[in-house]
């Protein structure tokens, strides 16, 4: 129930990344060893062009989304000229970390409560200066699964002379993404998002577009990232890129029944992002009282996977940085977990998921107006979950 931190590796990936270990050329090399090499990543490079609708060229294979970022924000400060950065409040780490150590001066474009991105306040920050900026702009949000306005944000962006970056890791392989389309400048892709395996990614970069390489030290990748290319997880991104190009819209109908059957349970639960459109495998919800450690840990020994948010802190729980730019109260943001279904899911992971949810929130409620009513706690549920189960 945790696919949007990675999701399981698809056969077709799998056997495509095995095959290719049996290959032993480096793709450098122009002997037929290193021909046989070179083909397995080319035909990877158009299949993965062909999941976000961009040309083969254009498509910079990395070692994962978050290396494909700095790529992107090096390129923009070192041949884009760019000198400023405005990043959506609710980006992705890898992106606002990026960002962050360009030396450049980063600014956060706000959002409404739903997690979209303030249009309005874009345009206003691109006016208010006249140095070349770069704007980064996730396609769907990974916590709420919110889709952003990302084609409208372009042509902003554009008019204004300026850059646009566009994180797609959550989105591609899950709903259609169109390269060309949104006008994007460069875009970030990752394997294991979409049932490929760890360790590699891509920047898709326009075509013309001035970029200079962050890697040095060889001709790879059309002298855009130095390195001899990763074989094995380029070949099972790209069979993982193909398997996934019809989306996983089919799983809204199970989202939005769990999130009914969560209501039902608990009528004062909040759905994060749900008055948006959505990502139709996401759910990120919470109700007052509840705290995500403990329902984590609950779940946890039930043997269900969740999260509280982005699974890449270090296993740590904090407080929630995009619902505190959605403006969301502590109240609910500290016991909001996200679900996130994948290709592999089905109705009855639903089901124990509901069942496991009911039993840890009926038990932490039920020790909370026990507390309550004798004065030793008010108004949080956050003791150990030893404490929440005696």
């Amino acid at each position: 129930m945790d696919h949007n931190a990675t999701t399981p590796l698809r056969p077709e990936a799998r056997t495509a990344a095995v095959e290719a270990l049996d290959v032993l050329g480096n793709p450098s090399s122009v002997h037929t060893e290193g021909r046989a090499s070179r083909a397995l990543v080319e035909t990877a490079r158009r299949e993965v062009g062909e999941l976000v609708s961009a040309k083969p060229a254009e498509v910079v294979f990395s070692s994962g989304g978050t290396e494909a970022a700095a790529m992107a924000v090096h390129a923009a400060k070192a041949a884009l000229g760019v000198r400023r950065l405005l990043v959506s409040a609710v980006e992705h780490d890898a992106v606002l970390s990026a960002a962050e150590a360009s030396g450049l001066a980063v600014s956060l474009i706000p959002v409404d409560g739903e997690g979209r991105t303030d249009l309005a306040a874009l345009k206003t920050m691109l006016e208010a200066a006249d140095t070349p900026a770069l704007v980064a702009l996730m396609y769907a949000n990974n916590e709420t699964g919110v889709i952003q306005p990302v084609a409208e944000a372009a042509s902003i962006t554009h008019k204004a002379g300026a850059f646009l970056l566009c994180d797609a890791v959550q989105g591609a392989g899950k709903v259609p993404v169109d390269f060309a389309s949104l006008g994007a400048d460069m875009m970030v892709l990752g394997g294991h998002k979409l049932g490929g395996p760890m360790g590699v990614g891509a920047l898709v970069v326009r075509t013309g577009l001035p970029f200079e390489a962050r890697s040095v030290g060889g001709g790879q990748e059309s002298r855009r990232r130095a390195g001899s290319e990763n074989v094995s997880g380029v070949a099972g991104f790209g069979a993982a890129a193909r398997a996934a190009s019809n989306g996983l819209g089919e799983l809204a109908v199970l989202r939005d029944g769990l999130e009914v059957r969560i209501a039902k349970i608990a009528p004062d639960a909040a759905f994060f992002g749900a008055k948006a459109s959505r990502l139709p495998n996401t759910s990120y919800f919470s109700a007052p009282g509840l705290d995500a450690e403990t329902l984590l840990m609950a779940l946890d020994l039930d043997g269900l996977a969740v999260s509280a948010g982005a699974a890449c802190s270090s296993g740590k729980i904090g407080r929630p940085r995009v619902l505190d730019a959605m403006g969301v109260p502590d109240e609910l943001s500290r016991g909001a977990i996200r679900v996130s279904l994948g290709w592999t899911s089905e109705a009855a992971d639903i089901d124990r998921f509901v069942d496991s949810w009911s039993r840890a929130y009926e038990r932490i409620r039920a020790r909370t107006t026990k507390l309550n009513a004798s004065g030793t706690v008010s108004g949080r549920a956050d003791a150990p979950l030893a404490a929440v189960e005696s």
